[in-house]
């Protein structure tokens, strides 16, 4: 039962993710339309948004990192049976909610990125 809370917990969360996505890049159309007139590459966009992500995602693990470890320390001193609490699991949390991130804005982005800057510009 547990296991299953667990995904389904991780697909809302990624679900949010995206839609928070679909959002920031829907509002910045505009700015991705100017930015391809002007002769921006698709990589050279998609550098853009994703770095604005990569600062937020690091924030957040920089907050949640020393929380977690006490936390997980303080409930793990609470068993008969003693274990060191390394780094490397945070490390490795904190590289998958990196990516995943970063592979949600980027699919959002790269899509973005293709469609015709007139038809973004147009009304303007």
């Amino acid at each position: 039962m547990t296991s299953y809370s667990a995904v389904l917990s991780i697909i809302l969360s990624l679900l949010g993710l995206y839609a928070l996505s679909m959002y920031l890049v829907g509002k910045r159309t505009k700015e991705i339309g100017v930015r391809k007139v002007n002769g921006a590459t698709r990589l050279q966009i998609l550098a853009l948004l994703l770095q604005t992500y990569t600062k937020q995602v690091v924030i957040a693990f920089v907050i949640a990192a020393p929380i977690t470890y006490f936390i997980m320390r303080e409930w793990l001193n609470g068993f008969a049976y003693r274990i060191s609490l390394g780094v490397l699991p945070f490390i490795a949390a904190g590289l998958l909610c990196l990516v995943v991130a970063l592979l949600t804005v980027g699919f959002q982005t790269w899509r973005a990125t293709g469609r015709n800057p007139v038809e973004s510009l147009r009304y303007e």
